[in-house]
């Protein structure tokens, strides 16, 4: 199945302003994870939409963003139960990818990405747990932020798993980005950034065309930063060893009742993976906890002082929409151990459409320390005013 784009037409969603602000003016729409009073938050699933009740609550950050003056237009795509990367949806199908036309627009917050990328709506919320708003953006072209865990209000809006889902937004342009995060993000009192750094193991599995892109953006200038000294964290397959069983332990706490008593059909993949989840025991988790916690410390040592580590946001462009299953499993992988890093860190990942493959625009992403976000963004917008 081909959508012509991005929304749940099945469930059209409009809620004006409520105050005068900053947003004046900018039209957004909404992952389905958010909640909106009086409607289903279906997560992707029709079952899941078909077994629950609409929603007694709005979230916080819609009505933050309508009291700033913005419009909400509409709810967008998900992948099932949001457990993808691809945004290939078995029972909805797949929003297209206005930068790579034959390619996936990523996920799971595919349809956001989706309806920012062709020019829909400003900007749109996400949600991300292992990459789902930093791929789509990296693969659609557009900027995307991942905020540090736990910095915004993520009440009312449906988890996977809640110890590392984010919720974040998409636009395309650094300024709109921003003004978004100045009406979602407290300040920042760290060390200012002063300096990138790239990551050595990110690179090389992004391989040589990549890297001297990203290497070519640092030594010009990025934003008034310095150009500082690679970091080697070591293999990056650590961090996704750590974060696929905890993330997934999670998952089945969180869904594992609905889907024992009402046996959804899921799509190839996302099937796998629950059943995977399953089978995780307690023990297991907790010792994928404890890796998760031992490389964030060592994350968090490289990103004390001032310094932003600098990555490509995925090993490729978009992924062909007629990629074979194993195909989009192998990129899915490499992918996820460059979006781990962050995520077992809990660390804010900013990623602009910088740079290119042979087939589309790839992102180049930032990690900054805990709660820097605003200066990220502020780094981005400062960049794009030169």
């Amino acid at each position: 199945m081909k959508l012509d784009n991005g929304f749940l037409d099945f469930d059209p969603v409009h809620l004006a302003p409520t105050g005068d602000g900053p947003l004046n003016g900018l039209r957004f729409a909404a992952k389905d994870v958010y909640d909106i009073a009086g409607t289903v938050t279906g997560i992707g699933h029709p079952l899941y939409r078909d077994t629950h009740a609409p929603a007694e609550h709005t979230s916080p950050v819609i009505t933050a963003l309508l009291a700033a003056g913005a419009e909400l237009v509409g709810k967008t795509h998900t992948d099932e139960l949001t457990y993808s990367l691809a945004g290939q949806n078995v029972h909805y199908g797949t929003p297209p990818n206005p930068a790579v036309p034959d390619g996936i627009p990523g996920g799971s917050s595919s349809g956001s990405a989706s309806v920012v990328a062709a020019g829909l709506v400003d900007f749109a919320l996400g949600s991300d747990t292992g990459g789902s708003v930093r791929v789509p953006a990296s693969y659609c072209g557009i900027y995307g932020l991942r905020p540090t865990h736990g910095l915004v209000d993520d009440r009312h809006s449906a988890h996977l798993a809640k110890s590392f889902d984010t919720l974040g937004w998409f636009a395309r342009d650094a300024a709109t980005l921003l003004a978004v995060g100045q009406q979602l993000l407290p300040a920042y009192h760290g060390p200012a950034p002063q300096r990138l750094r790239p990551l050595d193991e990110a690179l090389a599995m992004a391989g040589d065309h990549l890297a001297g892109q990203l290497h070519h953006l640092i030594a010009d200038g990025f934003a008034g930063l310095s150009a500082g000294e690679p970091v080697s964290l070591g293999p990056l397959q650590a961090f996704f060893d750590a974060f696929r069983p905890a993330q997934a332990f999670e998952a089945w706490q969180y869904f594992g009742d609905w889907i024992t008593e009402h046996r959804p059909t899921f799509g190839p993949g996302i099937r796998e993976r629950f059943a995977a989840a399953a089978a995780i025991t307690p023990a297991q988790a907790a010792e994928a906890r404890a890796a998760c916690n031992a490389l964030r410390r060592k994350v968090l040592e490289y990103v004390a002082d001032g310094t932003v580590l600098c990555l490509p946001t995925a090993p490729t462009s978009a992924i062909p929409l007629d990629a074979s299953d194993a195909a989009v499993d192998e990129v899915r992988l490499r992918t996820l151990c460059m979006t781990a890093v962050a995520g077992t860190a809990g660390l804010p990942q900013l990623t602009l459409p910088l740079l290119r493959d042979e087939r589309g625009p790839v992102g180049l992403s930032l990690i900054g320390p805990p709660g820097s976000d605003l200066a990220l963004l502020q780094l981005a917008a400062r960049r794009e005013n030169g």
